[in-house]
């Protein structure tokens, strides 16, 4: 991927995972020009351009990085790949399958990555090994818990922010063929707390239970018949270079640890995208299809139970 960058969203996320990293920036813009000629004077960016569309246009940039919120997504992602510009689009991708698929056809000819600043990371080659090698016999479960310390910027949903963990993580372990899922909110509507359900045609169920409370917190739990695997606080991205356990507890053992190297997370995501000779979305579509799927069938459980409230 070239370093030609402009930035759709003047945001501090994109501090985050670009401008800390070192990566030059050469546009920017914002859906407020003043704010985004601030930002530009903070950084050092050379050139504000006063709309999205016309940094679109501008022939210096070779890749844009998407971080508006979760709904603008989809629009800005297609406008960029039609416009011949690469695409790194911070998660979700996109919210429905029809989003993705309008991208994946917009973008034949440029590549498109999702940032998941989890994805990748060791453990999950390690936990995939354990699922196809059956060291402790056959998966049972995945139950997986991420609880946000303040409700997110999720465009309609927590779902949609928890969800680009979990599926990724899910995909790298067990993979995405299930034959069922659901999704159901525990509250009046789906913005504070969600649960979704993957079921395989091997009885295997993953499980994500999504919520706010007064700190954040994270965990993966991988059962097998002789085993249970556990990683918790896998969801640090902020905490800068951050180790990991898996903890493995026999059924009739003592538990061992499996330690992993200090991982910055966003230095890591980077490193994933500008070094990669492919792109995300082929892994993506399925991850968002699955999430639509989930989502909609949250939609009509709360509809059914609470006529005229639930839209999306």
């Amino acid at each position: 991927m070239p370093l030609e960058i402009g930035l759709i969203g003047a945001t501090e996320l994109a501090e985050r995972t670009l401008l800390q990293q070192g990566v030059g920036i050469t546009a920017v813009a914002a859906d407020d020009p003043v704010r985004a000629k601030e930002y530009a004077n903070r950084h050092g960016i050379p050139v504000v351009h006063d709309t999205y569309a016309a940094l679109l246009a501008d022939p210096a940039i070779d890749a844009v990085y998407i971080s508006e919120q979760n709904a603008a997504h989809h629009r800005w992602a297609v406008r960029a790949a039609v416009a011949g510009k690469h695409v790194i689009v911070e998660k979700p991708l996109c919210l429905t399958a029809d989003e993705v698929d309008e991208l994946a056809f917009a973008a034949a000819d440029v590549k498109v990555f999702e940032a998941v600043p989890t994805a990748d990371h060791p453990w999950q080659r390690t936990v995939h090994e354990f699922v196809d090698e059956e060291p402790y016999g056959s998966l049972l479960s995945a139950t997986t818990r991420i609880t946000f310390a303040e409700r997110p910027d999720h465009g309609g949903s927590i779902f949609f922010d928890a969800a680009s963990y979990w599926l990724q993580a899910i995909q790298a372990t067990i993979g995405l063929d299930p034959v069922l899922a659901e999704g159901r909110s525990d509250c009046d509507g789906p913005d504070c707390s969600f649960e979704a359900s993957l079921r395989w045609a091997t009885d295997v169920m993953a499980t994500l239970i999504a919520d706010v409370g007064d700190q954040q917190a994270s965990e993966h739990v991988f059962t097998f018949e002789r085993a249970t695997v556990t990683l918790r606080d896998f969801l640090r991205p902020l905490a800068g270079p951050a180790g990991l356990t898996l903890i493995v507890t026999p059924a009739d053992g003592t538990p061992r640890e499996i330690d992993f190297p200090p991982i910055a997370y966003y230095e890591h995501q980077l490193t994933r995208i500008l070094d990669s000779t492919t792109d995300d979305l082929a892994a993506a579509v399925p991850r968002i299809t699955l999430m639509d799927e989930i989502y909609a069938d949250a939609l009509r459980r709360h509809a059914a139970e609470r006529p005229g409230e639930g839209a999306r």
